[in-house]
């Protein structure tokens, strides 16, 4: 058996991939009111990518750390193209789910593709951060925690709280696109180098 499977399998990519497919379509099965909704909401996509990326997160650690860790290859670029392919097929799945349509509820703009892939970026950063600080098994803590602040958050009228809302504001805003881009930057880099934390 190839490197590559046995690595899919002990990261639990194939159930991974099955739940973040499944989340995805009974979002858009639920939001299948036809763009009723009100206005550019973006609730519901980042709703659907925070799912994806934290059933993504859960195959951020193997099944035996101690093995992981004494295992002669080299860790570090296996992690981090780990982190930006789980970011790209969750990306990838919604974006698809949209195509299959009408756009998701209250999204006239049908979370058009640079707010997708920035959204993404951030959430799975997120993820590996906290795969580094608190193991795989609890990587999903992170995103949900910044998800749930975000939902519940005033309105953004300061940079501090633009930057705390990171999620929900439109693409193309600089403090939206630069918080994603570093907690994609600093996630990365904290699971490639660190590893799951055990």
């Amino acid at each position: 058996m190839r490197w590559l499977t046995l690595y899919a399998r002990s990261r639990q990519v194939p159930a991974s991939l099955a739940a973040l497919v499944i989340s995805a379509a009974a979002m858009r099965t639920l939001a299948g009111d036809g763009g009723q909704g009100p206005g550019d909401d973006p609730r519901l996509p980042v709703l659907v990518l925070a799912t994806g990326v934290m059933a993504a997160s859960i195959g951020l650690s193997g099944q035996d750390l101690a093995l992981d860790r004494t295992a002669a290859i080299r860790w570090v670029p296996r992690r981090a193209a780990h982190v930006l392919l789980a970011g790209a097929v969750v990306a990838a799945v919604l974006l698809a789910v949209q195509m299959t349509g009408t756009p998701m509820a209250g999204t006239r703009f049908m979370a058009g593709t640079e707010f997708v892939v920035r959204d993404s970026a951030g959430l799975t950063g997120l993820a590996a951060l906290g795969a580094a600080l608190s193991g795989g098994r609890y990587a999903w803590t992170l995103p949900f925690a910044w998800l749930s602040f975000t939902f519940f958050a005033p309105a953004a009228t300061s940079t501090a709280m633009r930057v705390a809302t990171w999620m929900l504001l439109p693409a193309g805003t600089a403090a939206g696109t630069w918080t994603a881009l570093l907690l994609l930057g600093v996630g990365t880099a904290a699971y490639a180098f660190a590893g799951p934390r055990r």
